[in-house]
């Protein structure tokens, strides 16, 4: 697998190792992140609105609501959709409707990518990385839990 490309922003924070030119910070436009949950632009229903405030909760430091809002808004929609099909299914159960719903699946991967909530697109952005406990990390923090 070929290595992902770093965001300028992780090059600069580790000092630029490679020394290729970045962009110039005077020259970046700045958008202002987010600042609490935003109403959605449409009325959601629950799982809906439960993804809507779960991506701006997470996804605070990244997202901004004068530019990502509508792919949000489009994403817990696509949820709601994606649950409504999955109750037909559950009462038809016919090939088109699983079709609708493996579409309606790809189609909430694809906007959650888009927002940097998948593994790689977090990697991808450097806003994230998950690290592995180690067995000694575990036992100390089980040795710590107990002398509480």
């Amino acid at each position: 697998m070929a290595n992902l490309p770093k965001p300028a922003e992780r090059k600069r924070r580790a000092g630029n190792p490679g020394q290729k030119p970045l962009p110039k910070l005077s020259k970046i436009h700045i958008l202002p992140a987010a600042n609490g949950v935003p109403e959605p632009l449409r009325p959601l229903q629950s799982f809906g609105q439960a993804m809507w405030d779960r991506i701006w909760t997470s996804g605070a430091i990244w997202l901004s609501p004068t530019t990502d809002i509508e792919t949000v808004q489009i994403a817990c929609e696509t949820l709601d959709e994606r649950m409504h099909v999955k109750e037909l299914l559950a009462v038809e159960g016919d090939r088109l409707t699983r079709v609708s719903l493996r579409q309606l699946d790809e189609q909430l991967l694809k906007s959650l990518q888009a927002l940097g909530f998948t593994p790689v697109e977090r990697t991808r952005m450097g806003v994230a990385e998950v690290q592995a406990v180690s067995k000694l990390e575990a036992i100390q923090a089980r040795v710590a839990k107990r002398s509480q």
